[in-house]
């Protein structure tokens, strides 16, 4: 290695570093740049191998897959591996090439001792962006901490087919709210500089949450114009406003196009049309998966060409077809030098960003205090009170703490590892166990009544299964107690045992098992049952929702939900949460979601077309009111802006939170149009009796859509205002009307609107 090259000089500017090393670079070295390794090949006995390393890493790599991911490994010899990764490339290559580490980090970073936050669907329920933004900051540092550079974060996948197992990893079923929770993902992991930040990597690229039969990799029946208007739509902003640095491409195909060679998306949209200028990662094994499940390529090395000319850049989780599969793709000019140039500077370009050439090293021993501090648990407490959902109650709640007596039952009850999501460390492998605390709802409720109140527990029944011994002894529970609290759901994890998360994807939406006859055996006592809901994915409850005094919506709470779903049912924390997805009543009327067309709310038979529980759903302790809208000007050209103001006032006795939210409906357009769409929200807190008016400034660029010839145009018209509570509990309506002629909309247009809350 050349110390006085000019690739190694940090006051050189990036662009010169890049061509620098790229010209120095052998062909071999060229395209290890495009590889992966997986951590777990470079080491022996948990230890890095350099034995191994001489092997596997002679010509260098792009990126190390997972070191503190990996199975069995704990934080500290996390460091001390990706610290001997990057000694070993720096000292025994010749060009000396850090690698990227790369990690997951959905609802935390995936590691041995990391805090384990409320999974994304919860984090979508808070609405508060803020929230998202501070803790993926807290994401960022451990991440540091451990050596990692990038972040398989965040799913802006717009789900709406929860049949889909991975419904859970997402922000729910609308672009804007999924944009919006995004954006503030990315900002809070990347930071303001990168240098001191972790790129952030949005998935999956593009329309995979909308597959055939809600199954994972399946091929998406997705139109150009709502391909881009919905499931585009968050992807746009993550490069445009959050400035992304590196996106994933999905699995499944579009009209027969698998996404891992999309030269339409990879390129056009996102490079051509977008200004992107990051990097593509394969989702993994996805360029394989060209030979393998799309058999669009006949062996390793067409699947290579295929993938890298449509604009992926990097093959993960390992080498296989970016190894020497593509080397002789490139020596028998099947690809071009050219081409592969452009990737492998787009992977530097990233590497001198970082800074990892000149920062190398972490601190082994400092890691296990940095990850999961007091600070970091009450980040995740917060959230997880903030994600909760209050979908239905009688009255019952917020139970008094010096009640007499509670039942607490049910398979989800005494479990820290059931409030955890797929790509939690515990969660996503199987017996691993818990290196960080995790607080059980019957851990939180012991936490919370008198010392004058009993608590009965029993499980009752498991979350599969079709065994029923267990409901003598929680019915007697019951029976013998003032109210029942039953925690019920799903379990998620990549197993065979798991009923949520990646790759189960589900053909009904009733609780799994035998818990709703569970359920109905607790009714029958006459005591009156809560139920809470720790699950992924929205659940068709209309034979639950009648016989139970109130349902709350756990979600995935993470590691602090013992306590959250705790202080909510005892009103230490009045609920906040704010349904991202539509419930339906039946697993039928899927795809259902709050924005369809017009024509789309015709009648079932046996059944509405409405859901059991809307968008934008969630109940409170105290009551808010909404008067004084006022949307100004009346009227506005097609590149102008509306001013719209309400007032909201809590009327009830308790300190609580309101997500106010904004809807829009064009009324005549020249295509056929949502009956509404989110255009704005804002969560405001307010004491008894306190009011604040909360403005939106909406822009005209935000009424823009697709028209009969795919442009991307303001159309004038009348448009009607909808404020609320919820999509389907609107109290205020207002309408103004852009005048002029079409407006072809710019690339830099206006996504999101601004709001306040005074």
């Amino acid at each position: 290695m050349d110390n006085g090259a000019l690739y190694l000089d940090e006051s050189a500017s990036v662009e010169e570093r890049v061509e620098d090393l790229l010209r120095r670079m052998t062909l071999e070295e060229k395209v290890a740049q495009l590889g992966s390794i997986q951590a777990g090949a470079l080491l022996e006995a948990r230890r890095f191998s350099a034995e191994k390393a001489r092997k596997l890493l002679k010509n260098g790599i792009g990126q190390v897959t997972r070191v503190a991911g990996s199975p069995g490994v704990e934080s500290r010899e996390a460091g001390e591996i990706a610290n001997n990764v990057q000694r070993f490339l720096s000292t025994e290559t010749r060009l000396g090439v850090p690698a990227i580490v790369h990690e997951e980090c959905l609802s935390g970073l995936m590691a041995s001792g990391a805090t384990t936050f409320p999974q994304a669907i919860g984090l979508a329920s808070t609405w508060n962006p803020e929230l998202v933004r501070d803790i993926t900051s807290t994401v960022r540092a451990q991440m540091k901490a451990t050596g990692a550079h990038q972040g398989l974060s965040p799913v802006l996948d717009v789900a709406r087919d929860p049949r889909w197992g991975r419904t859970e990893e997402t922000f729910g079923e609308d672009p804007y709210l999924v944009a919006s929770m995004g954006v503030a993902y990315i900002e809070g992991l990347q930071g303001k500089d990168y240098k001191s930040g972790i790129i952030a990597t949005p998935k999956h690229f593009a329309a995979y949450s909308f597959t055939e039969g809600g199954r994972n990799c399946a091929p998406a029946h997705v139109p150009p114009r709502e391909l881009r208007e919905v499931f585009l739509f968050p992807f746009e902003a993550s490069v445009k406003i959050a400035r992304a640095r590196s996106l994933m491409n999905a699995y499944h195909d579009i009209d027969g196009i698998p996404c891992a060679c999309s030269r339409e998306l990879l390129t056009k949209v996102l490079r051509e049309e977008w200004g992107f200028d990051g990097f593509v990662v394969s989702d993994y094994r996805s360029v394989e998966m060209l030979k393998t499940l799309h058999l669009i390529a006949a062996d390793e090395s067409e699947a290579a060409v295929r993938a890298l000319e449509a604009g992926l850049d990097v093959e993960l989780p390992e080498t296989v077809c970016y190894g020497r599969p593509l080397l002789q793709a490139v020596e028998d000019g099947r690809v071009s030098e050219a081409t592969l140039n452009e990737a492998v500077s787009r992977v530097l370009r990233a590497k001198f960003l970082l800074g990892i050439f000149e920062n190398l090293y972490v601190e082994p021993e400092g890691i296990p205090k940095a990850l999961d501090t007091p600070d970091d648990r009450a980040l995740a407490l917060q959230a997880a009170r903030e994600s909760i959902v209050l979908l239905k109650n009688d009255g019952i709640l917020p139970l008094d703490k010096e009640v007499g007596s509670i039942a607490v039952v049910g398979p989800n009850a005494d479990t820290g590892r059931n409030l955890l999501g797929d790509y939690s460390h515990t969660a996503h492998f199987a017996n691993v166990e818990a290196r960080v605390p995790l607080v059980a709802v019957l851990d939180g409720l012991r936490g919370k009544v008198s010392g004058k109140t009993k608590l009965h527990y029993a499980r009752g029944c498991d979350v599969v299964g079709t065994a029923t011994e267990g409901f003598n002894e929680a019915v007697q529970a019951a029976s013998r107690s003032e109210v029942v609290v039953a925690v019920v759901g799903e379990r998620s994890g990549l197993s065979e045992y798991a009923v949520s998360g990646e790759g189960r994807d589900r053909a009904s939406l009733r609780l799994p098992g035998v818990q709703e006859e569970f359920i109905d055996a607790l009714c029958k006592t006459g005591k009156p049952v809560i139920v809470v809901l720790v699950n992924g994915r929205p659940l068709s409850l209309g034979r639950v929702v009648e016989k139970c005094a109130a349902i709350v919506e756990a979600w995935f709470p993470g590691e602090e939900g013992g306590n959250a779903v705790a202080e909510v049912l005892f009103g230490d924390h009045n609920p906040s949460g704010r349904l991202p997805i539509s419930f339906p009543f039946e697993v039928g009327q899927v795809p259902l979601y709050y924005s369809r067309r017009p024509s789309s709310f015709r009648e079932y038979v046996f059944a509405s077309s409405r859901p059991l529980f809307p968008f934008g759903h969630g109940l409170s302790y105290t009551d808010f009111q909404y008067q004084s809208l006022q949307v100004t000007p009346q009227t506005v050209g097609p590149g102008g802006r509306v001013s719209i103001a309400v007032a909201v006032r809590n009327a009830g006795e308790r300190a609580g939170e309101e997500v106010v939210q904004l809807y829009v409906r064009d009324v005549v357009a020249s295509v056929a149009r949502p009956v509404k769409e989110l255009k704005g929200f804002r969560k405001i807190a307010l004491g008894p009796g306190e009011e604040k008016t909360v403005t939106f400034e909406l822009s005209a660029d935000q009424l823009a859509f697709y028209d009969c010839s795919m442009r991307l145009v303001v159309e004038p018209g009348q448009f009607e205002v909808m404020v609320g509570s919820s999509s389907e509990d609107v109290r205020l309506r207002g309408s103004f009307e852009v005048a002029g002629h079409v407006k072809v909309v710019a690339p830099s247009r206006t996504l999101f609107s601004a709001s306040r809350g005074s």
